[in-house]
């Protein structure tokens, strides 16, 4: 059963932000699945910063279609661990159909929760967030925590965790409407839209007087540059992005000025990937589930419609447009 799908490819390199002209969506006739194969249709698609720098750098390949992580259902199948109907996830890119062998492919399980909650809180993005908090963190109980971009995907995350973890959390983000949503609803105790303020610093200083024990690092820059000159002893810097540096060439961020702080304070600072976790994805998903169950963790998603809208939703979510998870629907489920 061989239909026709759409999918995004990228056809020339951006400079600084992205713009629609850099993408093009394309038609192409998807097959039948072969010996050992499935077929596969798109549900959701996830939108993540990370996709940024491949387009620049030469990982993302042109005229070919632009790579990301998506939920589908299998509608015809030649594998028996992958029936017709399953529900399973992969990067394979951004598209409405495909054929796979089944490599790289993981089933996704529901417990009742929305099925879109395992491109976030209980997929990569919530594994991010509680990996870098609990094992680069090393987060204890009732220290003080900032998060940057703490109204995305992962920052909102890694706040809850830090609230329930009973620490006094200071947040960034790049609106008003987003500071609300972090004081609301998710309880942290002290958020600032950076865009508007004089001084990063100057906040820190009003949010987490006593100094940082932990700063999660989505930013980097002058984010990076003002938490890092109020650590405290033995602090903590998990580096999971630097949205700051995305659109620059290669990627450079600005500077950091308070590397003395670092170094009298003992502050250690390491960067990471979420695929070094995976081998702890049960306790991570028992984690999170409980706490869901609980009422102490909560999610908020930006869902677009259509993969035409694929491209101008990586755009947005650079420009800051989204709050929690950048989702695009392909098809209901």
């Amino acid at each position: 059963m061989s239909v026709i799908s759409r999918e995004v490819h990228l056809v020339s390199r951006p400079e600084g932000m992205p713009e629609p002209e850099n993408f093009s969506l394309v038609e192409t006739e998807v097959g039948d699945p072969g010996s050992g194969e499935v077929l596969v249709q798109n549900l959701y698609m996830s939108v993540d910063p990370a996709m940024r720098p491949p387009l620049t750098n030469g990982q993302a390949k042109l005229d070919h279609v632009l790579g990301g992580s998506a939920i589908g259902r299998v509608i015809a199948s030649k594998n028996e661990s992958l029936p017709e109907g399953a529900l399973v996830q992969g990067r394979y890119g951004f598209r409405e159909y495909y054929v796979s062998d089944g490599e790289g492919l993981r089933a996704v399980e529901t417990e009742g929760e929305p099925l879109t909650t395992h491109l976030h809180v209980l997929g990569s993005t919530g594994l991010t967030a509680w990996s870098g908090m609990l094992i680069v963190g090393k987060l204890q109980e009732e220290e003080n925590v900032f998060v940057s971009a703490a109204a995305g995907a992962v920052g909102s995350v890694a706040c809850q965790i830090a609230k329930i973890k009973n620490c006094r959390v200071a947040a960034s983000c790049g609106s008003d409407d987003k500071v609300a949503f972090l004081k609301d609803e998710l309880g942290v105790d002290y958020a600032f839209n950076y865009k508007t303020v004089g001084s990063i610093g100057r906040e820190l200083h009003i949010g987490l007087p006593d100094g940082i024990d932990v700063y999660f690092d989505n930013v980097g820059g002058k984010h990076l540059d003002a938490a890092c000159g109020q650590m405290r002893l033995w602090g903590r810097i998990p580096v999971c992005g630097m949205i700051s540096a995305y659109n620059n060439k290669g990627a450079r961020s600005e500077g950091v000025t308070t590397l003395s702080n670092m170094v009298y304070n003992r502050v250690t600072m390491q960067g990471f990937l979420v695929s070094d976790y995976n081998d702890l994805r049960d306790d991570f998903l028992a984690d999170m589930r409980g706490w869901m169950a609980a009422g102490k963790l909560k999610y908020r998603e930006t869902v677009n419609e259509g993969i035409e809208n694929a491209a101008a939703s990586l755009i947005g979510l650079l420009q800051g447009d989204n709050t929690g998870k950048m989702l695009v629907r392909l098809a209901p489920e």
